[in-house]
């Protein structure tokens, strides 16, 4: 699993890109069946998931600078890495930041918002020497 610092950077490349500051999440790790459940009862979908995102909607009232929670499948994210031959840490760096894109706002539900995603993780990814991991879709 990731150290504190690479979840830290990789969440903080996504932030200054996008010239957002004095934001926090947090990431949680867990097992298959646990992100099955969470993903059968928040999304409908019953089976395990690489990451969830868990948008924090704070009342205007409260100043709380909390984006929300990513929840990171560790099994997933292992087979995911090692069916796609690339290291598990290039995997985990592109979860992170493909969770704190969708805390943001962001999502590939239409073709025109998964091209504008794809690119950002493309480019994020690459200032940190990690490949393209849409390459070979």
């Amino acid at each position: 699993m990731p150290a504190v610092s690479e979840l830290t950077d990789w969440a903080s490349l996504v932030l200054s890109e996008l010239n957002i500051d004095d934001k926090e999440l947090t990431v949680r790790f867990v097992d298959e069946s646990e992100s099955q459940a969470l993903n059968r009862d928040y999304r409908g979908k019953d089976k395990p998931t690489n990451v969830l995102s868990f948008p924090f909607e704070c009342p205007p009232e409260v100043p709380l600078n909390l984006l929300g929670d990513l929840v990171v499948c560790v099994p997933v994210i292992a087979a995911e890495a090692t069916q796609q031959q690339k290291p598990i840490a290039h995997h985990y760096a592109h979860m992170i930041i493909h969770g704190t894109l969708h805390l943001l706002g962001f999502d590939h539900i239409e073709e025109a918002d998964a091209t504008e995603m794809e690119q950002l993780e493309i480019t994020l990814l690459a200032k940190l020497s990690i490949d393209d991991p849409y390459q070979d879709d």
